[in-house]
């Protein structure tokens, strides 16, 4: 049957090109002619010389100051070694629709066909950022004929703004079947009056041999620690060189950093397979590479972030028995080694509980077609 999904899929993120492979990868592996809708609005589209700016900047003579002030960056940007990875990986990988779509007003003038349409993974659901608040991805487009379901979508948040409740209600209605990614994202549909179930994040629908299909190998050759860090932690950093010196092990970051011995925050998602894979240890506050720890079962050690968005974190390794992988506050156990053999119990039966939901979805449309072929 045809499928679609529509999510944040070319944003230039590690975790939102993967997740997005993961999915459609997926339902295409189970025989669907499966795309991912190419949804690009402004606010969506990235390394644009002279792109929208703050509410502060807004004024002709300021705005065009900022453009001018900008645009070497910007220049140096787009034209990066780092945008061309991301964009190779979209190319090769990503089953896009031959259509771009601006905006949900173009998707309801000339929706995309399909007999499923699948809303997720990830924040779309944030209404934080201008995807919370976007109809799309609330499948606005879609007409009542056709399955709706959302996949690990995520609200990012422990509660929903009273201000956006009923707008999100009433856009969640006319899904046939919800499931978020968090916890608290079960709660918050729950609290609209909605069931929701909880899956996991599309990326533990492929196992580890499904990534090594696609990884980029770097060819490196030593030890080494992976490091990603979004918050500039300095306990963080602390505890990696120490954890580097006493395993005398380098230090490769993904993105720029004064411990770094060698950064890899040119390469794309093939490469951060790749980098995960062959790591010691990882060191992180990155929900994607401590889901892929979990897929190539590493050594790793979550740090908290500054962002309210740990509930994934606290999610996902509550749900194989890590909790204590998070590190909030304290003292660092770094000589406690993970057991996989009860992590990969814990986590086979979520990630089959996740196929399951699948299943169901995709049943429903046989059951469809069953009772629209028979005559009464």
């Amino acid at each position: 049957m045809k499928i679609k999904t529509i999510t944040c899929h070319d944003v230039y993120n590690v975790g939102a090109s993967l997740q997005a492979y993961a999915l459609a990868g997926y339902l295409k592996a189970l025989g669907h002619d499966t795309e991912i809708i190419d949804y690009k609005p402004d606010y969506l589209r990235h390394f644009t010389l002279f792109g929208s700016v703050s509410e502060k900047f807004d004024y002709p003579i300021i705005r065009q100051a900022y453009y001018i002030a900008k645009l070497p960056g910007r220049l140096r940007a787009k034209f990066s070694q780092r945008k061309k990875e991301y964009d190779l990986f979209t190319k090769k990988f990503l089953p896009v629709t031959a259509k771009t779509y601006r905006s949900n007003s173009e998707l309801k003038q000339a929706p995309p066909a399909a007999d499923i349409f699948f809303a997720g993974s990830d924040q779309i659901w944030n209404t934080v950022f201008s995807n919370g608040k976007d109809p799309a991805f609330y499948l606005d487009f879609v007409s009542d004929a056709a399955v709706k379901a959302s996949y690990a979508a995520s609200f990012a948040t422990e509660k929903l703004d009273e201000k956006y409740e009923k707008i999100i209600k009433k856009r969640l209605i006319r899904f046939d079947y919800i499931s978020v990614r968090e916890s608290s994202g079960v709660k918050i549909v729950r609290q609209l009056g909605l069931n929701a179930t909880q899956v996991l994040d599309p990326v533990f629908l492929l196992n580890k041999d499904d990534w090594l299909q696609i990884e980029k190998d770097l060819n490196l050759n030593q030890p080494y620690i992976l490091f990603y860090d979004f918050d500039n932690n300095e306990k963080m950093r602390e505890f990696t060189v120490r954890l580097a010196k006493k395993n005398n092990c380098k230090v490769f970051s993904i993105l720029p950093s004064e411990i770094a011995d060698s950064c890899f925050a040119h390469e794309g998602p093939a490469a951060f397979i790749y980098l995960i894979r062959n790591a010691q240890m990882i060191v992180s506050n990155s929900f994607h590479a401590t889901a892929f720890s979990l897929i190539f079962k590493k050594q790793f050690y979550v740090f908290n972030r500054k962002e309210s968005i740990n509930a994934r974190m606290l999610d996902l390794l509550k749900s194989v028995g890590l909790s204590d992988r998070l590190i909030l506050r304290g003292d660092i156990n770094d000589e406690q080694k993970i057991c996989y053999q009860e992590v990969d119990k814990k986590l086979s039966e979520h990630i089959n509980h996740s196929k399951k939901y699948i299943d169901v979805v995709l049943g429903s449309v046989n059951f469809q077609h069953e009772k629209d072929s028979i005559c009464y």
